[in-house]
């Protein structure tokens, strides 16, 4: 028996990095799971590797009309939803002088205003199943300040604050709302980063190296899994020692 066997999870930016490996391990684990993606060819390539039991659609996670469509395609593909994984994030650097209006707004609805949309979304179809898990991908940057992202900064501690108001919104319906506070992860989204920066934290770290994203795929299946059932409103953290200093 898999630890999600019965389960019906959506992940969001599913298609590449962190969102991938939590579609891989998930299916592997006995869930349905839909990737949602602006990238369809490679959720659709992702989606056709993991066979019947994964289902990729197309999906921009700051439109409302998109989340009722993906929840509906959900639903009517798999049955109601069970867990969520807000994972879609985008990062975009510079000093407070320097960062604009529309990079500003633009960081906050991927990261912020889409997780609220998200949990909106999916609370009545998880009152169908009688219960689920939310799972809101934050970051280090949820916890501390970091010079030269404050776009990124403030959509990170908006998600620790959202997810915290939904815990106490939804307890009464069984459902579950915890965080996940990643640190530098080898992913496409770092890759972009610049390397000198990335250095320069990853050598700050107490573990001397980046996280690889099954790392943050084993707190994720523990949360979306039965495992959990006690754990809701609370940041889990994956940082290497960063946090801690």
């Amino acid at each position: 028996m898999g630890r999600l066997d019965g389960k019906v999870v959506m992940v969001t930016g599913g298609a590449s990095g962190m969102g991938a490996s939590h579609a891989r391990r998930f299916v592997a684990e006995g869930a349905k799971v839909v990737i949602t993606d602006v990238n369809e060819a490679a959720g659709m390539a992702l989606a056709a590797e993991l066979g019947d039991n994964c289902l990729f659609i197309r999906h921009d996670v700051t439109k409302w009309a998109d989340w009722e469509k993906s929840v509906a395609e959900t639903e009517a593909k798999f049955g109601p939803v069970t867990g969520l994984i807000n994972n879609a994030g985008i990062s975009m650097s510079g000093m407070i002088e320097e960062t604009s209006e529309e990079v500003f707004r633009k960081v906050v609805e991927v990261n912020q205003l889409s997780v609220f949309l998200g949990m909106k979304a999916v609370v009545a179809s998880m009152k169908k199943a009688g219960g689920g898990s939310i799972v809101n991908i934050s970051s280090l940057a949820g916890l501390v300040g970091m010079m030269g992202s404050v776009a990124y900064c403030a959509s990170k501690w908006a998600v620790r604050g959202m997810t915290k108001v939904a815990a106490l919104e939804f307890a009464p319906y069984n459902i579950r709302v915890n965080s996940i506070h990643p640190g530098v992860i080898n992913t496409p989204m770092v890759a972009a980063v610049d390397k000198d920066l990335i250095q320069a934290l990853v050598s700050s770290y107490p573990i001397k190296r980046l996280a690889e994203p099954a790392e943050v795929t084993n707190l994720a299946l523990y949360l979306i899994s039965d495992e959990s059932s006690f754990s809701t409103g609370s940041e889990f953290i994956v940082d290497g020692g960063a946090s801690a200093q």
